[in-house]
């Protein structure tokens, strides 16, 4: 006894102490009113300060673990020790327990079956902003201000909605882009995610059937998937979705909603021109399917003038639910998103919330905001946006260099979407380049068919410029070997 235990750096000694103490009388090691080792006796044994252990025993007491008779010692509480008697122990088989949501949940998690990046890998698998260019000072500085303002109301519960400075802030942000807010309002999430299946969730599933881009965001995928809906896909064309086919799928079927990305759409980085915008617009209006707009990475866009989302589009109308994030764009760890449409809809969406998870973090939202009303995201976006248009150009150059490919899309953000000749398999390529110390995600994850084997996404962002190049490079070698 005493022999496993390890002292972690960081912590204070005394409550690790006591904690390794109370987990020996939980499970039995020690019973109850049995005598403790005296405080000089344990020091040596666990090989810390005798002042550390007496700290520690006063904890255990406090704690009713423990309890000391004058002039005797410390002994075990006789309450706090493990009864093996008391009950026996019993198994469950949880599996049989759980429902059909948990069960395709599991099924659909991808980062559970994903390739793992060794150490030395090349991966191009991420989307995630490059954390070099954090802007940590302004960060650290936003966080301080805020608590010093109201740092004893952002540590206690805050409101379902979300913290009113930033939602009037984001309101102001959303009306910059041409959005009309008249009869609109806001919800603050946890991230694009939780903000997307609150909607899916409380949209009432007449057709059970949604209509989307093919390929698209695997993400949003699941949650359609998870939330019990049929999806079909409508095929992409160099500026947007192939508005004929959506027609046709239109006159075809009737759906509960459509999801899209129209700007650097994930995965294939198109930004859909203004005129597919407005056809699309007037297609769903037509047929009168409400559309929930994914608002990813709008902000990277690395030239040309800014294209306004389908929501301002929109006008007056409420036909839109616009999905908004900054989590591509500046702190990923901050979850904080939020969903833009009709009042009465966020009225309802706001209850759904409440019931899920209260709020989200006041204290994210409170340094978001600080950060924002300090006019930091200009700045930061202004060098994002030149660090990853260098990457995006050198990503692009060396697939043209090397890949044979039959087409390559994205006209900014963080990704490149690689397609090559049909009958050509990119998980077999996967396979070949991860010996070799490269990965990359299989395209046909994003697809709604069963379709996509022939391509693959590069997700360049947080790749130093020497494995891009050596990286794709290796890439182009093993795809032409296979190709044959």
């Amino acid at each position: 006894m005493f022999k496993d235990f390890k002292l972690i750096a960081g912590r204070p000694v005394y409550i690790q102490v006591k904690d390794y103490m109370k987990s020996l009388i939980l499970r039995g090691a020690l019973q109850g009113e049995q005598k403790l080792p005296s405080t000089r006796e344990l020091s040596l044994l666990l090989k810390v300060s005798r002042n550390s252990v007496i700290s520690a025993y006063t904890a255990l007491e406090d704690d009713g673990f423990a309890y000391t008779v004058q002039g005797q010692g410390s002994y075990v509480a006789p309450a706090a020790a493990s009864d093996s008697t008391a009950a026996s122990a019993w198994t469950m088989d949880w599996k049989t327990r759980l429902s059909s949501r948990a069960l395709l949940a599991e099924e659909l998690d991808i980062m559970k079956r994903g390739i793992r990046a060794g150490k030395g890998t090349i991966s191009f698998t991420s989307i995630a902003p490059d954390e070099s260019l954090f802007d940590l000072d302004n960060v650290k500085r936003a966080f301080l201000d805020r608590m010093s303002v109201e740092g004893n109301v952002l540590l206690n519960y805050g409101y379902a909605k979300g913290y009113k400075p930033l939602i009037d802030y984001l309101r102001q942000y959303m009306e910059h882009k041409g959005v009309d807010m008249r009869g609109k309002d806001m919800l603050i999430t946890n991230g694009f995610t939780e903000g997307f299946d609150i909607v899916l969730s409380a949209l009432g599933q007449r057709h059970g059937a949604v209509l989307c881009e093919n390929p698209t965001h695997h993400t949003a995928l699941k949650n359609l998937r998870l939330n019990g809906f049929d999806i079909r896909g409508v095929a992409m064309e160099p500026d947007g979705i192939h508005l004929g086919e959506l027609k046709r799928a239109l006159e075809e079927g009737e759906y509960d909603c459509a999801y899209f990305v129209p700007s650097y759409h994930n995965p294939t980085g198109i930004v859909m021109s203004p005129e597919k915008r407005q056809g699309l617009m007037k297609l769903m209006a037509e047929y009168r399917v409400p559309v929930i707009e994914d608002g990813f990475n709008e902000e990277l866009r690395y030239s040309g003038s800014h294209v306004a989302p389908l929501i301002a589009a929109a006008g007056s109308g409420n036909g839109v639910v616009y999905l908004g994030s900054f989590s591509k764009v500046l702190f990923p760890g901050l979850r904080v998103g939020w969903v833009l449409a009709d009042q009465e809809l966020i009225y309802y969406l706001e209850s759904v919330k409440r019931a899920r998870s209260i709020h989200t973090s006041t204290l994210d939202q409170s340094i978001l905001y600080q950060y924002l009303l300090g006019g930091h995201l200009e700045k930061y976006l202004k060098r994002a946006r030149t660090e990853y248009k260098r990457k995006y150009e050198l990503t692009m150059a060396c697939c043209k260099e090397w890949l044979p490919y039959s087409r390559i899309s994205g006209d900014g953000g963080l990704h490149l979407f690689v397609t090559f000749p049909e009958g050509f398999s990119t998980r077999e390529l996967l396979a070949a380049c991860r010996e070799q110390g490269v990965i990359f995600t299989a395209g046909d994850i994003f697809f709604t068919d069963g379709t996509g084997q022939h391509t693959l996404r590069l997700g360049f962002s947080r790749v130093a410029d020497e494995d891009i190049r050596r990286g794709i490079e290796i890439i182009g070698r093993t795809a032409r070997q296979l190709l044959g």
